[in-house]
């Protein structure tokens, strides 16, 4: 894993501006302009349908913006496809896993540190030999506490070991930056903690943006939340300032409070 990456006269890690997305009639994200700075966990909450997947779907290459750009590290990032975000150190885990069922945790781990897709997992079996590789990998699962189920496939891992193990896949590219999409998402109270422990010592290797239900966790985490709803950004502060807004109280929160 790589250091915390200073960034000139507090410049964000990451920086969205403007960004707006529509789908038809359907404004998912309208003029979001957010950011990540160096050593802080960001939450992005809001309701189902708020437009919080097609924000992160943006950031992380998934999805052109109608309008807007995204910066990271201080560059224009808005035009680069997703494998070349991640390339840079963009890491991201997924709401839905992306892991491969039929391969190890191993093997899933070592294609993550070739940085490469699903799709092209048969040309790169060679790499599973490759020791700089097997090394990488080895040691995220270690931090995750997956080195022991290194030989298990993937598909007979439980759900919460299997968003450990995206975890993983993420660490081994050591990225500057993470986008985290509901990683409590099917997790049981102690399979939340224990990631939130995780996740709580991880921002100081990289910053985090992440979306999440759990308002546990995202109240134990967030230095920063923003509210996202119908696609707008309406509130944006501290755990403290967002609890407090009647506004986001009305739009969301409610009891959770």
């Amino acid at each position: 894993m790589s250091d915390q990456v200073p960034q000139p006269d507090g410049q964000p890690v990451l920086a969205t501006h403007g960004l707006n997305k529509a789908f038809g009639a359907l404004q998912a994200t309208s003029d979001v302009s957010i950011d990540l700075r160096a050593g802080e966990i960001h939450a992005i909450i809001g309701p189902n349908g708020a437009g919080k997947s097609t924000l992160i779907n943006q950031i992380s290459g998934g999805l052109a913006p109608d309008s807007g750009r995204i910066e990271f590290l201080g560059r224009d990032i808005s035009a680069l496809p997703a494998q070349a975000r991640a390339k840079a150190g963009l890491g991201r885990t997924f709401q839905i896993s992306q892991l491969c069922m039929e391969d190890t945790v191993l093997e899933n781990t070592v294609l993550g540190a070739i940085g490469e897709t699903q799709g092209v997992w048969q040309f790169w079996r060679p790499a599973l030999k490759t020791a700089d590789l097997i090394a990488r990998a080895e040691a995220a699962l270690e931090r995750v506490g997956l080195i022991a189920e290194r030989d298990v496939t993937c598909a007979n891992l439980s759900h919460g070991q299997r968003r450990q193990l995206e975890v993983a896949v993420a660490l081994t590219l050591s990225p500057k930056a993470f986008i985290m999409d509901e990683p409590m998402a099917g997790l049981g109270a102690a399979g939340s903690k224990n990631l939130t422990g995780f996740l709580d010592g991880l921002r100081q290797e990289a910053p985090i943006l992440l979306v999440e239900h759990d308002m546990d966790a995202v109240f134990a985490l967030a230095d920063r939340i923003s509210v996202l709803v119908y696609g707008k950004i309406i509130a944006t502060g501290t755990v403290d300032e967002v609890r407090s807004s009647k506004e986001v109280r009305e739009a969301y929160l409610g009891e959770a409070a």
